[in-house]
């Protein structure tokens, strides 16, 4: 526990020390008042929640079919989902750069919501492996061949079965993966800087090269943040038990 906590001490102790001789926030108020920090923040918000709607597209149907009717596939999805804990950043990243330059069939990088698009990829990417354990995990708490067959009896097709019996049992599963989700993007910094996107990780390191007293301000609310995100999972998940339980 020292390990870790002494170091944010430290930091949270330098980032209140900007005025001589006291503590102060004169940091985090140079911090929240420049438009940056808000144009930054903003945009990797916005890219969290695109990244977060289009992970959950992409896995709570794809680990239903699997554990429904390729239970044999699984193992080779679960390989597929934990290459991005093998394969840094900054290989993808460079990948999608020779991909989808402007000189290439699908030039992504030639304009802005290209760009955007390709580094939402590139963050469902990197999520992919907390978005599909949660979901999984999930899933097996719940006998998904029962619930299907339940609601084929009562004349449901797919859509209403995925969207409103599966995906409601496993929202917790869900919102957990999406928190995770958040904080990965919050704090990104390779792909974002490599897309030459105006995202939050590369203002942390501009600001960082620049200042003294303002980055650990700022590290301190991205910290805050995270940990906001953790906290939610946890209050999330107590939540759904003590429901459960009333039940």
């Amino acid at each position: 526990m020292l390990y870790f906590l002494l170091p944010l001490v430290g930091m949270t102790e330098f980032s209140l020390s900007m005025r001589r001789g006291v503590y102060s926030l004169d940091a985090y108020g140079s911090v929240l008042s420049d438009p940056r920090f808000w144009e930054t923040f903003g945009y990797s918000v916005a890219m969290a929640v695109a990244t977060i709607v289009f992970g959950v597209l992409l896995v709570v149907p794809t680990a239903y079919w699997v554990r429904l009717k390729l239970p044999w596939i699984r193992p080779y999805i679960e390989f597929v989902t934990l290459l991005p804990l093998v394969i840094p950043a900054i290989v993808i990243v460079f990948g999608y750069i020779r991909l989808y330059n402007t000189s290439s069939w699908l030039p992504l990088t030639g304009t802005p919501m290209g760009t955007n698009l390709l580094l939402m990829f590139g963050y469902a990417t990197l999520a992919l492996p907390y978005m599909y354990r949660a979901v999984d995990t999930g899933l097996r708490t719940l006998d998904v061949g029962t619930l299907t067959e339940a609601a084929q009896s009562l004349g449901a097709g797919w859509g209403t079965i995925l969207f409103r019996v599966i995906l409601p049992n496993v929202l917790v599963a869900v919102l957990s993966g999406a928190f995770l989700t958040f904080a990965i993007v919050i704090g990104e910094f390779t792909m974002a800087a490599l897309l030459d996107r105006p995202a939050f990780g590369p203002f942390m390191q501009i600001l960082g090269a620049n200042r003294a007293y303002e980055p650990a301000a700022l590290a301190v609310i991205a910290f805050a943040i995270t940990w906001a995100c953790m906290g939610l999972i946890q209050l999330v998940t107590r939540l759904q038990k003590h429901t459960r339980a009333g039940a």
